[in-house]
């Protein structure tokens, strides 16, 4: 497996690869460096702020969640979150272990459950969340404050362009056949 290779190696290797074939390079490349900008962030707050506090990137966005919302059905935090109900339901039991968070029965239906930070999950984002800041402060830390509101606009628009028109598009290019069920790449057994 070869080692990390730059952003500059990679956009040259993608280019020799693709050379003459037809396609949006430059909507590639902000697709491509969304993703590795994203997971570049990702792991440094992992391996710096958020290791301290013993938590995963996934277990903050929970948090996180929770304590903008406040007390919030399951669903809507799986959703808000970006992960799965089941990726929601091992992270919460997780967090209501540490004692971070509570998880209760709606008041008028049964089936759905509520997340809420208990006072310690409380203390642990109002603590938290400061050098989780200045960490966000350090990664984009070349870019000038008009710039970053630039990004921070164009990246809205990436994602309301997928809101608002990714399910007709999904329809189109799959002739309104649902997606396939989601495979973990593992091979099945047999």
């Amino acid at each position: 497996m070869p080692g990390q290779r730059s952003i500059t190696q990679a956009e040259k290797l993608a280019e020799a690869k693709l050379g003459g074939i037809p396609i949006h390079r430059e909507q590639m490349a902000v697709v491509a460096n969304i993703y590795r900008a994203a997971a570049a962030v990702r792991q440094h707050l992992e391996n710096s702020v958020l290791r301290g506090a013993d938590l995963t990137w996934t277990a903050f966005v929970v948090l996180w969640v929770v304590w903008v919302w406040g007390e919030s059905e399951t669903r809507h935090v799986a959703e808000e979150a970006g992960i799965s109900k089941g990726t929601l339901t091992g992270v919460s039991r997780t967090l209501e272990k540490r004692g971070l968070v509570q998880r209760a029965a709606h008041p008028t239906d049964g089936r759905l459950v509520l997340l809420s930070l208990t006072d310690e999950g409380e203390e642990l984002m109002q603590r938290l969340f400061p050098a989780f800041n200045q960490e966000e402060a350090f990664v984009a830390a070349r870019l000038s404050d008009d710039e970053c509101r630039g990004i921070a606009q164009a990246l809205r628009q990436v994602v309301l362009q997928v809101e608002e028109n990714g399910e007709e598009r999904r329809l189109s290019l799959l002739d309104g056949a649902p997606p396939a069920p989601r495979r973990s790449g593992r091979r099945a057994q047999g």
